[in-house]
């Protein structure tokens, strides 16, 4: 089984994080900020991902730090469980209608940390949650998976729906990349021998 659980405590966060890539972990998302947890069930139900996460943070401030230490540990659950990517596609991509909004999510699991996106997002808040977040959020992810991660927005007015298309998008990109390709079972999928 392809898992992982990691334990991370700052000054300004406590996360506890279990994750099954196949599954096996009973999705329970527990951050303080509604509209994360729904966005992150949204994001696991899309890669059938488990996801279970109990997380506090100092939000009498703001839901900056828990955010971007949520992005940072999932990230590395998923490098963990993922280890040396034996067998896995590698690449990803989705394109996906969320009402008016239109998202395309591309990614590789190159080991190559990178965030490319051209979000426009109108509103500056989706309820208390800062939208500016699901950059911060995209770009640990990111550092903590070494993913190499595009979102193209090409058209969208709500606020809701162009992140919520975002992570669904992410979620069954991620589904692809991480899928075993028996083609390649037991090979790197690179032309290097590692990632």
């Amino acid at each position: 089984m392809r898992t992982a659980e990691i334990k991370r405590t700052t000054a300004e966060t406590q996360i506890s994080l279990k994750l099954g890539i196949d599954g096996g972990v009973e999705t329970r998302i527990e951050t303080g900020c509604g509209f994360l947890d729904h966005m992150l069930t949204l994001f696991c139900h899309h890669g059938r991902f488990g996801l279970a996460v109990n997380a506090k943070g100092d939000t009498e401030v703001d839901y900056h730090h828990l955010t971007e230490d949520l992005g940072i540990v999932l990230g590395t659950a998923f490098a963990q469980a993922l280890g040396d990517k034996r067998g896995i596609t590698r690449y990803g991509g989705m394109t996906l209608p969320m009402d008016e909004a239109l998202l395309s999510v591309y990614l590789d699991l190159s080991g190559r940390p990178g965030y490319f996106a051209n979000l426009a997002i109108p509103s500056p808040k989706v309820g208390d949650f800062d939208t500016e977040l699901v950059d911060e959020f995209m770009a640990a992810l990111c550092r903590g998976m070494g993913l190499n991660l595009h979102i193209v927005q090409h058209r969208g007015t709500n606020s809701h729906h162009i992140i919520e298309g975002v992570f669904k998008a992410l979620g069954r990109a991620l589904r692809q990349a991480v899928t075993l390709d028996p083609a390649i079972a037991g090979e790197i999928p690179s032309s290097k021998g590692a990632l």
